[in-house]
């Protein structure tokens, strides 16, 4: 048993390979009967047999094993179920999923939850875990002052009522945090929003409970406290006002499509259990200065006028100006945008719908989720649907996005849709079609969970870290195997690898000047990188004292040099079975023991 515990170990490695196209196979073996097995398979083939049992059921430990130059890091893994590479639009991923689930977090993903950047082929570019602290929102790259920055919203949320309180963290293209940005005056920021407008100003949010009193409303004379959707246009730099509006000046509490009484939105009793009629979750900004917002609890979407803060008009809720056509009726909806005018003097936006159509029934909708662009026309003052962008799901896994969701409508006409709730993304071709669809963690640790992520993104980044790449070399037995990485690097296209040999080995036995023995330096060879972490092979690793590693751009120029590091043994993963001193039954039936 000894031995076949040492080969296993010693050939582990190797046959990672190998055991990933014959494991659907040998699995079937596996759940046969055994004497039937033993009889079929020659020796050999009975010793590839219990590697790939073995590998087989120790799957469900592989999530901390991702990166060795990294160890501390365990980002999300992308299920990717659909991917046409051909018809996608470029740019990295943006997204910055978490979870609500609060039993053991070995159990569920995201591991780290935090901002990440990601290709379209699920590689990880950059874990923004510990970057950013707390619930992180609204992940995304912008231009601010003429420079290409990143940032977030760090907060806490308040769980029961789905908003929070924060401030905005932002990075250079270092990583490097060079600026927080908060609501001007006293106002608290809000999670929902930061959105940048012209590099100089950006678009905040903040919900201010009220004491306000609502018996007209039919609430009991206890409830007197109300929460004030707010937002303002702040100066980035400054931090100064531009623009202020506030909900209860110009939109009535009854607008809320749930009875106040009812206090599904808050029971109003105090500042902390406020009403939340409005719950403003998106704000943007056109050519001619007037805003667009969307307001969750009234199902509406509101165009203010820009100097004199009046709603110019209505779409959706109670009080709709438009009629909606045929696709166009949306609930509880987020991330209103406005898009482009048409020939015609259209205007079009898009919008996240959650919940789809209201039912007969008050309060309740259909519970379909999708995308939309609509056309809004103010002389018929009719709104139509242009795209609806559905999600690519099947009957026995539906998508639904009860709450949060993103509608980006990228610069060659694709559509970047974020479900929300449901923990997606789905990127469409101009005509609709599904070119990319990604579940934001795989196996147990998405389907355990609730992997949610507010908004996601695509964006074009160029990112050169200052911190220094993470490298390692690991021993396998007389062999080495070298692992290097650098978080957030998008510039590297080849790894050099260099041995370093000692004076003591017999080479370079002259001295320097301050009595240090030399070393000499030789090169290894170099491979293209390989995504996150690139691994080099040396057969001879104990030949060396040490290695280091040289990142090189698309043109040959040095980006960074790794420091000298020295051989450490490889640990291998826990494997339940062979690493118990005890092998079942039907295996041993199976080996002959």
């Amino acid at each position: 048993m000894f031995l076949i515990y040492k080969c296993i170990s010693d050939l582990d490695v190797y046959l990672e390979s190998i055991l990933e196209h014959t494991n659907r196979a040998l699995a079937e073996i596996i759940t046969s009967d055994a004497a039937a097995s033993k009889m079929l398979l020659p020796p050999t083939s009975r010793f590839l047999y219990l590697i790939a049992y073995l590998n087989i059921i120790s799957h469900g430990v592989q999530a901390n094993w991702q990166y060795k130059s990294r160890p501390d890091l365990s980002p999300p893994t992308l299920n990717i179920t659909i991917s046409h590479p051909q018809h996608l639009s470029p740019g990295y991923i943006f997204v910055a999923p978490y979870s609500t689930v609060k039993t053991n977090p070995l159990n569920h993903g995201p591991l780290q939850p935090g901002p990440y950047i990601f290709t379209t082929s699920g590689e990880l570019v950059w874990s923004g875990f510990s970057y950013a602290v707390g619930f992180v929102t609204n992940f995304q790259a912008a231009n601010i002052n003429g420079q290409d920055v990143l940032f977030a919203i760090e907060s806490r949320r308040n769980v029961r009522h789905v908003h929070g309180h924060g401030y905005v963290k932002i990075w250079d293209k270092s990583y490097r945090a060079i600026k927080e940005v908060r609501a001007a005056g006293h106002r608290l920021l809000d999670i929902h929003e930061f959105h940048v407008l012209d590099g100089k100003t950006a678009l905040v949010e903040s919900y201010e409970p009220r004491p306000y009193d609502l018996r007209a409303y039919g609430a009991g004379p206890a409830s007197q406290w109300v929460v004030e959707g707010v937002f303002q246009e702040v100066d980035i730099n400054s931090g100064k006002l531009v623009f202020e509006w506030r909900s209860l000046d110009h939109v009535g509490v009854d607008e809320s499509v749930e009875s106040i009484s009812s206090g599904k939105f808050g029971t109003g009793h105090n500042s902390t259990d406020a009403l939340d009629y409005f719950h403003i979750n998106s704000v943007d900004r056109d050519s001619e200065h007037n805003y667009l917002i969307s307001a969750r609890h009234t199902s509406t979407i509101y165009k203010i006028n820009g100097t004199t803060g009046d709603v110019i008009w209505r779409l959706g809720g109670k009080h709709s100006n438009f009629t909606l056509k045929e696709g166009v009726e949306f609930g509880l909806q987020h991330h209103a945008r406005f898009i482009s005018r048409s020939d015609d003097g259209d205007e079009i936006i898009s919008i996240f719908d959650n919940s789809g159509p209201a039912s007969e029934k008050h309060g309740t909708y259909a519970n379909k989720s999708s995308g939309k662009i609509i056309s809004l026309n103010t002389d018929s003052w009719t709104a139509t649907l242009l795209q609806g962008f559905s999600p690519p799901d099947s009957p026995q896994s539906p998508i639904f996005a009860a709450n949060q969701g993103s509608t980006q409508i990228l610069l060659n006409g694709n559509a970047f849709i974020n479900w929300g709730s449901a923990g997606a993304v789905t990127e469409y071709s101009s005509n609709g079609s599904v070119v990319f669809h990604a579940y934001l963690d795989s196996g147990d640790l998405y389907t355990n969970g609730a992997v949610q992520n507010y908004r996601a993104f695509k964006f074009n980044w160029t990112g050169t870290p200052h911190e220094d790449p993470a490298f390692v070399a690991l021993g396998h037995g007389e062999s080495t195997v070298l692992y290097v990485s650098w978080n957030g690097d998008t510039e590297t296209r080849v790894w050099e690898f260099f041995g370093v040999r000692f004076n003591g080995t017999g080479m370079d036995r002259s001295s320097g000047e301050d009595g240090e023995s030399k070393k000499r330096h030789v090169w290894l060879g170099k491979v293209e990188r390989e995504g996150f972490e690139t691994s080099f092979y040396v057969f001879s690793g104990s030949d060396w004292s040490g290695f280091y590693a040289r990142s090189l751009d698309g043109d040959g120029k040095v980006l960074v040099e790794t420091g000298v590091v020295g051989v450490r043994p490889y640990i291998y993963p826990y494997v339940p079975g062979r690493d118990d001193l005890f092998l079942g039954e039907e295996l041993q039936t199976v080996l002959g023991m």
